[in-house]
């Protein structure tokens, strides 16, 4: 029995990374996992605050995710888990819906994440323009540095809202409130993430020098142990995790299917399909990212597929969105990593901190996760485009800036629909611009008669002949000569159903006129079209192979005296090319 081919695209990346696996490589591979795994600690205790759930979640959706998406990953050092993309999403799903509906909402976007890989739709992401991508990434990272204000201040707020308004006005009545305690520490967490960052190489761990081996050390784990410390040997009176959340559970959670309200569900579709497209983008861009460390090609296909089976799964442990993250994946690479395995270990160690250091978490100040997340926020923040934006059109500028507002000030769906039409209309109004028409005059080849412009017009198309450019059908219409249109398409590279309707009509118009029409240089796309409506079957309708063939017969077609007159001289002496 032969299996459909669609199902044999699934190809975990796994499968191709250990042949020839050996133990050297399980040593790199189980370190860089365990180095990751410190790096994924405290960002996804952050993450999962920030988007409004309990920090446990951040660890749970780490682990599962992360173990599921390395194994059925379409690149090998991916490493996936809970991203600062998701934020603003999920706390708005939490916000209107309650935590129930956002495990519902997630397990949606898993199965749309995995219809879109079985239908081989991951190259379509890539399509999606960068001003969009830069605009909404931009208006992300500002939303999460302003969402973090409340703890890095120490403002006494007992619910942030999820609009920008509303957090800006929540803010600006509480600023009295600010806790200097906290506002030290978080400052003080900040110096030491800047300072680790400065201090540390960015060429990886191979150098034989003790700064080449602390970097594999996150600058994360750095701060969230000093940040720990101070709060405990000084008694700061700061907000911890203990405090308001009452710790992280000490063991791992059974698998539960979340309740079903059918009557909320259907509301839920478009914040599934978001998560399901900000999964993708991020996904693949950091899959290309790995592919330009490791010069070679992953299967986008397959990642989505991957992503789609973490987020249905995950959430039936408790956990969030999860997606591939750049950050951690360029760590495990620069750790070592040379397969799927080092994902795995990373979940792993994960697991084994959850189950053994539990109780420790409760002391983590949740000023130095709010520095955290503002430092993390700052860094997938491409701030210096707005500076460059003086170099781009003005269509590149608005769609960015555009992106950006609407992401901060009013919602993510709404900045990518109004970001993706924009581009739709600016492309749509540059490849029309690019299609023009040329009048080929009268003598302009020596081996042909020359012709009166009023019995017989010459038109070459060039570009795209589709419905943003069919004006020049259009504007033939209102000018046609006495017996014959030469229409040349060698340089049309493409019909639509538009285009060739437009010359349906054109047809018509010249055969009610008694107007001969010859199509002449058509190229395959264009001549598959033309074949479907079946253009050159219709009255007065003629085609030649080449230009001059046409010329040669259509000017075989006029009477004597419409080649006797010409604007450009008697027709016995012809102008030579």
């Amino acid at each position: 029995m032969q299996l459909p081919s669609s199902i044999l695209i699934f190809r975990p990346s796994i499968l191709r990374a250990l042949r020839g696996y050996n133990r050297e490589r399980l040593v790199h591979d189980t370190t860089a996992g365990i180095t990751v795994g410190l790096m994924t600690l405290p960002v996804a205790l952050a993450f999962a605050i920030a988007s409004g759930l309990p920090p446990g979640t951040g660890l749970i959706t780490a682990i599962m995710a992360g173990f599921l998406i390395a194994l059925f990953s379409g690149c090998r050092i991916q490493i996936g888990g809970p991203s600062s993309a998701f934020i603003v999403i999920v706390y708005g799903i939490v916000e209107r819906y309650g935590i129930p509906n956002l495990l519902i909402a997630t397990m949606m976007s898993g199965i749309m994440l995995f219809l879109m890989g079985l239908f081989r739709l991951g190259t379509l992401i890539r399509f999606i323009p960068v001003a969009v991508v830069i605009g909404f990434t931009n208006g992300i990272a500002a939303l999460i540095i302003l969402s973090q204000l409340r703890d890095f201040l120490g403002l006494s707020i007992e619910k942030m809202p999820s609009g920008f308004f509303g957090i800006v006005s929540t803010l600006w009545t509480h600023l009295h409130t600010v806790n200097y305690y906290a506002l030290g520490l978080a400052l003080v967490t900040s110096l030491v993430l800047l300072g680790w960052q400065r201090l540390m190489p960015a060429s990886g761990p191979d150098q034989p020098n003790v700064r080449g081996k602390l970097n594999i050390i996150p600058g994360t784990i750095i701060a969230l142990i000093i940040g720990s410390l101070a709060t405990t040997v000084l008694q700061l009176p700061v907000e911890t995790i203990g405090s308001r959340f009452g710790g992280i559970p000490a063991d791992f959670p059974g698998m539960t299917l979340p309740a079903m309200d059918w009557e909320t569900t259907r509301f839920l579709f478009m914040p599934a399909l978001t998560l399901a497209i900000l999964c993708a983008i991020e996904s693949l861009l950091c899959a290309r990212v790995a592919d330009n460390l490791l010069d070679e090609r992953h299967n986008p296909n397959q990642e989505l597929m991957a992503q789609g089976t973490a987020n249905v799964i995950t959430p039936l442990f408790g956990g969030m969105p999860a997606a591939g993250t750049i950050s951690r994946t360029y760590t495990n690479f620069r750790s070592g990593a040379t397969s799927p395995i080092a994902g795995m270990v990373h979940a792993l160690a994960l697991l084994l901190i959850v189950l053994l250091a539990a109780p420790l978490a409760a002391n983590i100040p949740l000023p130095t996760l709010a520095a955290i997340m503002m430092f993390t926020a700052f860094n997938i923040g491409q701030w210096r485009e707005f500076s460059r934006l003086r170099s781009y059109r003005m269509p590149y500028r608005i769609t960015l800036l555009a992106v950006f507002l609407l992401t901060v000030v009013f919602d993510l769906t709404v900045a990518v629909e109004v970001g993706l039409v924009a581009t739709c209309l600016t492309f749509i109004y540059r490849i029309s611009s690019l299609t023009y028409a040329d009048t080929v005059e009268p003598g302009q080849y020596s081996d042909i008669p020359r012709w009166n412009p009023g019995d017989m017009q010459v038109r070459q198309l060039h570009g795209a002949l589709f419905f943003g450019a069919v004006k020049l059908i259009q504007d033939l219409e209102k000018q046609l000569p006495r017996r014959v249109v030469v229409l040349d398409l060698d340089g049309v590279i493409y019909l639509d159903s538009s285009g060739a309707e437009e010359l349906l009509h054109l047809a018509k118009i010249c055969h009610n006129r008694g107007i001969t029409l010859i199509l002449c240089g058509i190229k395959r796309q264009p001549q598959d079209m033309v074949q479907r409506v079946q253009l050159l079957q219709r009255h007065g309708v003629r085609h030649a192979d080449r230009l001059q063939d046409a010329l040669r017969e259509a000017t075989a077609m006029l009477p004597a005296s419409a080649l006797k007159h010409a604007d450009t001289g008697p027709a016995a002496d012809p102008i030579p090319v």
